[in-house]
């Protein structure tokens, strides 16, 4: 009899393949999440603080340094996880997908760029709600594309979902 683990994974590879070979068929549209996931390394989070303390003043510098506390505490225990975990990458699974774009690091579980965008869109939308319209859509994408470039399985989305949501609202309720 298979185990719940195994068949959670069977389901897991199941639809990351789905998402990843239905995607393939359509090369703007890989090379559209690729810069989306480049977006999640960092580079727009940094000038998104930039731009807070330029334009916002203490204000803007307040909640740039509470972003990169969360996600200074989500770093460290996303690289707990992943070398704790030693998932592999679904491109490195032999389950037929291969990765669009090189991976960052060598493990699958959790993903980070997910966690990471969830944590910092969190603790921004607290103090700048108005940024919504930018925000959730672009943290959705960055998700889904870890997931369509063949570097995550769903769940590794999900739990770095959750992960990220969890460090936010805690940051908030420490500040609160």
């Amino acid at each position: 009899m298979r185990t719940f683990w195994q068949r959670l994974s069977d389901y897991d590879a199941y639809w990351c393949q789905l998402w990843h070979h239905r995607s393939s068929q359509y090369w703007l549209m890989q090379r559209g999440f690729a810069i989306v996931s480049r977006l999640g390394d960092g580079v727009f989070w940094y000038a998104l603080i930039a731009f807070f303390v330029l334009f916002d003043g203490l204000d803007g510098l307040q909640a740039g340094l509470h972003m990169l506390a969360t996600n200074a505490v989500g770093l460290a225990l996303y690289k707990s996880l992943k070398h704790g975990t030693r998932r592999k990458r679904p491109c490195d699974a032999d389950i037929g997908i291969r990765a669009v774009i090189a991976p960052l690091d060598r493990y699958s579980f959790p993903s980070g760029h997910t966690l990471h965008a969830v944590a910092f869109s969190t603790v921004a939308l607290y103090y700048y709600p108005h940024l919504a319209w930018l925000l959730v859509p672009l943290t959705l994408l960055i998700a889904a594309s870890r997931v369509v470039l063949g570097l995550h399985y769903p769940s590794d989305v999900l739990m770095a979902t959750g992960i990220g949501l969890g460090l936010g609202y805690g940051s908030l309720k420490l500040l609160l």
